[in-house]
């Protein structure tokens, strides 16, 4: 997926687990890393602490942090098998991974992170570790992934997936922490923000991302991401 932070000192790179993505990011000031919802999770080190961060449904800032962070983002979908809680449940929160599982388990896994060299290798370690002993990720979830990350409408996508509206909802739900009308939403906005990023005239990438006209595209950049969508590539206010 799309990278998460805007901040310049953001670096990721692919993981070993199929899908998931490893990256390191050191705000420069507090509020630098703006967070663009993507429908991910995240597995979080920060501060010798080990968070996790829930799908998103608008841009997050955090506030007044500073100093380095590493983390594992999930591909859509897979995480919430890896943790044991359903995607809505974290849905816009971040949490301490000591909320979720035993306390000195957490302890063990933090020390283990906080010794190693590259806490975002010892990261990545953790989340393999944990995805081997985990059932392996139900298909239908990536098909749906797929289905909306090529702008596929909602209906159309439960109709060729052979599953009913409400039961899609649910699905959805639990796996990525809203419904499949928010991760389209979602989907799409990371298709517009690729294209624009790559030099296409707004009103094109309007067009290619399926939006309805620019008007649109700008309404939903503001929304999700909280910025202009010129503002947003550096392109000034």
């Amino acid at each position: 997926m799309s990278r998460r932070s805007l901040a310049l000192v953001y670096v990721e790179r692919a993981s070993r687990l199929p899908g998931a993505v490893v990256w390191t990011n050191t705000p420069s000031r507090p509020g630098a890393a703006r967070v663009l919802p993507d429908g991910c999770m995240d597995l979080l080190w920060h501060d010798g602490r080990l968070m996790v961060a829930g799908p998103d449904t608008r841009a997050y800032l955090p506030d007044g942090v500073t100093g380095p962070w590493a983390g594992v983002r999930f591909y859509p979908g897979t995480a919430p098998a890896l943790l044991g809680v359903p995607a809505h449940e974290l849905r816009d929160r971040r949490v301490e991974l000591a909320d979720l599982w035993p306390a000195p388990q957490v302890r063990r896994m933090s020390d283990r992170v906080n010794a190693a060299p590259d806490p975002a290798n010892a990261l990545e370690e953790l989340a393999l570790r944990q995805a081997a002993g985990a059932e392996p990720p139900d298909p239908l979830l990536r098909q749906i992934v797929t289905a909306l990350d090529a702008g596929r409408p909602v209906a159309a996508t439960a109709d060729e997936l052979g599953v009913s509206a409400r039961r899609l909802h649910r699905r959805s739900l639990s796996a990525f922490g809203y419904g499949p009308k928010t991760l389209a939403r979602i989907l799409r906005l990371h298709r517009a923000l690729a294209l624009a990023r790559a030099g296409v005239p707004f009103a094109e990438t309007a067009a290619r991302a399926g939006y309805a006209d620019q008007a649109h595209l700008a309404r939903d950049v503001r929304e999700l991401a909280g910025l202009p969508l010129g503002e947003l590539l550096g392109r000034g206010g």
